[in-house]
């Protein structure tokens, strides 16, 4: 195995795995700068390592990539934390966050959670924003989600990407499970990464990779299995879905999995745009059969339980 690049001394990476995302900390004496904070039941763990790694230096200000639960459910707990913290966040659901409206910002037909927080100000689209020690490059990067933004520092040539490129591919397209069509738009935004030339790309969930144009291929050979056979996105979705529920609860019966389902709105819109056919029942049996099968999950009785 290849070495893993190395990150600037001023830029450290706090690698989360799931249910988290990557948090991106940049460090600088005038005020060091979080991007992204994770998800809600991992926010404890976000402020400690933040405050592990800053010691007795304030955080002065949070960024939100965009407004996934797994991206900002750790805003509420840094703001608490962090009295004189700005929090920084894409423009597009601005109003949504202000009268806190968790059907719009995707946490309730996600059935997921996240938090209460506030922010000061958006990120606006070819603007270019100090933090940490850098000035950033704000890239609007819509696909995975249409109010998401990359960061980009044209002197060291680094890209945050979110989940707009990961080493092996791309995040769920959200829009599309709506209905609304946007694996255009995830083609736009790998055509926009790669004319950026990015050097090294912090994605938002897995390692720091230098490898793009693999990166870039990949991620392409995926979108193109996706606009052959649209349903095949769908049912990864879906599945994505569960994983996310089971990675959260670890276990849970049959019977309290199928009412959290019938509370997620997200199931009965992908089930009615694009598996109409099949009766729900076992079109959702058939999603965790799959994820058993996969060595994803399993059954123990009626216990549903993570694997």
């Amino acid at each position: 195995m290849s070495e893993r690049p190395e990150l600037p001394i001023d830029i450290r990476v706090f690698e989360r795995g799931w249910l988290s995302s990557n948090n991106i900390l940049l460090l600088s004496e005038a005020g060091s700068t979080l991007v992204d904070s994770g998800y809600a039941t991992h926010a404890a763990q976000t402020v400690a390592l933040v405050e592990d790694a800053l010691g007795a230096s304030p955080l002065s200000t949070l960024v939100n990539t965009h407004l996934h639960s797994d991206h900002c459910g750790g805003n509420a707990l840094l703001q608490a934390r962090y009295v004189d913290m700005r929090t920084l966040i894409p423009p597009g659901q601005a109003e949504a966050v202000r009268r806190w409206d968790a059907n719009a910002l995707s946490y309730t037909p996600t059935g997921q959670s996240c938090e209460q927080f506030h922010f000061d100000a958006t990120l606006q689209h070819g603007s270019t924003v100090r933090l940490g020690q850098r000035n950033w490059q704000v890239h609007s990067a819509p696909g995975h989600d249409p109010h998401s933004v990359i960061l980009f520092d044209p002197e060291s040539r680094i890209l945050i990407s979110a989940d707009a490129l990961w080493e092996n591919g791309f995040g769920v397209v959200f829009p599309e499970i709506e209905g609304i069509d946007a694996f255009g738009e995830v083609a736009d935004t790998l055509d926009l990464i790669e004319s950026l030339q990015p050097r090294l790309v912090i994605p938002g969930h897995g390692a720091i990779f230098d490898g793009v144009s693999q990166a870039l291929f990949v991620a392409r050979e995926r979108l193109n299995h996706y606009l052959a056979d649209p349903r095949r996105h769908a049912r990864h979705a879906a599945k994505v879905l569960i994983k996310f529920k089971l990675l959260e609860a670890q276990h849970c019966t049959l019977s309290d999995f199928r009412h959290w389902v019938a509370q997620t709105t997200y199931f009965s819109t992908l089930h009615q745009a694009y598996f109409s056919t099949e009766q729900f029942e076992p079109w959702l049996d058939g999603l965790l059969n799959d994820l058993i099968r996969s060595g994803a999950a399993q059954m123990d009785g009626q216990m549903l339980v993570n694997q």
